[in-house]
């Protein structure tokens, strides 16, 4: 099962690659993410890493053992732990599965929509935090928009594998499908007057999230069935997208819990 030097990968096929010891323990488990082997540091032999290894034999998964320079050059910039995982390329979700498969979970439906939020770390902060709360789903514009990277992936800490993802080439189009299954179309923007405090979120709903400097676009503010904000006591004047994602879905998941 393990080598230094030889791999399976062959030159040109499209592969991913998930950084980190969370990470690709999490792809491991999760069992939705096809991973072709592991490249491990020479040397690495930390409890954690065992665990892997011992997760892989089960899965019969190649390891191979690498010089930390080779995990260097194929992450540079990148905190790897000495450890990464070469998986196919990321599979996307089409709308239409997303949508049903939220409708058949218990309670209501909860879906997160960005709109062209375009930091791949926010986006992966993001997506950490919709896992938390047990969102169904996510969807991404195709354009001007972060997606599924190495950046991405690092900064969710893998929690990416537990979350449907769609990307769609107009955001407002999808939208408008929504609206016809019976979402409601809930947008958050620090300029509305309607607290989410005070809004009803025991629905089917979709939160969009806007760009980390503009907020949401004015096509995507005329979609939405209400605007909302979260009211600030300080002298701050915003949060981070996935701060503001953090509080709001503590609200919406506080009132759909109660009693």
């Amino acid at each position: 099962m393990r080598s230094q030097d030889k791999t399976n990968i062959n030159q040109g096929k499209e592969v991913r690659l998930i950084p980190g010891v969370y990470g690709v323990k999490e792809a491991l488990l999760e069992g939705n993410v096809d991973i072709v082997e592991l490249w491990i540091s020479e040397g690495r032999h930390s409890s954690r890493i065992r665990e892997i290894l011992k997760i892989a034999d089960k899965k019969d998964i190649p390891v191979f053992f690498k010089e930390v320079d080779i995990l260097n050059d194929v992450m540079p910039g990148t905190r790897h732990q000495g450890i990464v995982a070469l998986a196919q390329e990321f599979g996307y979700f089409q709308v239409e599965d997303l949508v049903n498969e939220s409708l058949k979970a218990p309670g209501y439906a909860l879906l997160i929509g960005v709109d062209h939020i375009t930091d791949e770390g926010n986006l992966g902060a993001v997506i950490r935090t919709a896992v938390f709360f047990g969102v169904q789903g996510i969807m991404l514009p195709k354009d001007r928009s972060a997606k599924i990277s190495v950046n991405m992936i690092k900064r969710s800490a893998g929690t990416y594998v537990h979350l449907p993802v769609a990307r769609v080439v107009n955001l407002a189009r999808a939208l408008d499908k929504l609206k016809k299954r019976g979402f409601w179309i809930i947008g958050a923007a620090g300029e509305s007057k309607e607290s989410i405090y005070k809004f009803e979120w025991k629905r089917d709903l979709i939160l969009i999230l806007g760009n980390e400097y503009r907020g949401l676009s004015p096509l995507i503010k005329d979609k939405c069935h209400q605007l909302v904000s979260i009211p600030s006591l300080g002298k701050a004047e915003a949060l981070n997208v996935s701060v503001a994602a953090g509080v709001i879905l503590s609200e919406i998941i506080r009132q759909r819990t109660q009693g």
